[in-house]
């Protein structure tokens, strides 16, 4: 057991998916594995195991935010052997070519966040980005359900509400397609333990066209996110 994972080894699969909400993960659990069983339930952060087309996976509520998400990931991959992690959150859309409820694939995710800063002495602008072969898996499960997958660049804020909008706009200026708030930190993660990381996230808000889906459609109706993430892992 760890500070906030009440697992047993053993217990969590070597292949996780990464929800913030634990609602979410609760719904994923019940509505996308066989045999689901709960491992944790410390801070109402819920955490199931179960199996895919005959595969074991698990998935694990993170919480918002790259400190929280850190907690959880770094636990993961450090104490209970994970190999695998797919964030599968929500994200605000800044490109027009994406809409609402279409489907983000991060190669790689730009940060204002310090965390990288200070783990890197304050000299280094450290570029986490996705396991390639997980990215590519989750083409090939895009392709095959017939899901238009959007690969490119996302930006990991650690706030939610800007004072800043003009930066916003800067950032899609160069390419970024949305903004959320795990990814950066994840990926570094990963790349410390030797694991695959990749971000999937549905677009919950249009921050260009003022457009957003009501709280309940963010915790309970992304399938198709959900279905490309467990085709990549299982592939």
């Amino acid at each position: 057991m760890t500070a906030h994972i009440s697992a047993k080894p053993g217990d969590i699969a070597e292949s996780v998916l990464l929800p913030g909400d634990p609602l979410r993960a609760k719904w994923i659990a019940e509505n996308f594995l066989d045999d689901a069983s709960c491992y944790t339930e410390v801070r109402n952060m819920f955490g199931y195991t179960g199996t895919y087309k005959g595969k074991r996976v698990s998935v694990q509520g993170t919480g918002m935010g790259q400190p929280s998400a850190s907690i959880y990931t770094h636990e993961l991959l450090d104490v209970y052997g994970v190999k695998t992690v797919v964030r599968v959150g929500s994200a605000g859309a800044i490109h027009n070519d994406i809409e609402l409820r279409d489907v983000v694939a991060g190669i790689g995710a730009s940060t204002n966040s310090s965390m990288n800063r200070i783990r890197f002495n304050g000299v280094v602008d450290y570029a986490p980005v996705a396991d390639f072969g997980l990215l590519r898996a989750s083409v090939d499960a895009a392709a095959a359900r017939g899901i238009n997958l959007h690969v490119g660049q996302l930006y990991s804020s650690d706030t939610f509400y800007t004072d800043a909008p003009e930066v916003e706009a800067k950032l899609a200026d160069y390419g970024i397609l949305a903004i959320e708030m795990e990814a950066a930190a994840i990926y570094t993660l990963a790349a410390k333990f030797k694991a695959r990381a990749l971000a999937l996230c549905t677009i919950s808000d249009h921050i260009l066209k003022g457009t957003e889906l009501p709280a309940a459609d963010r915790q309970e109706s992304f399938v198709e996110m959900c279905e490309i993430a467990l085709d990549a892992v299982t592939a």
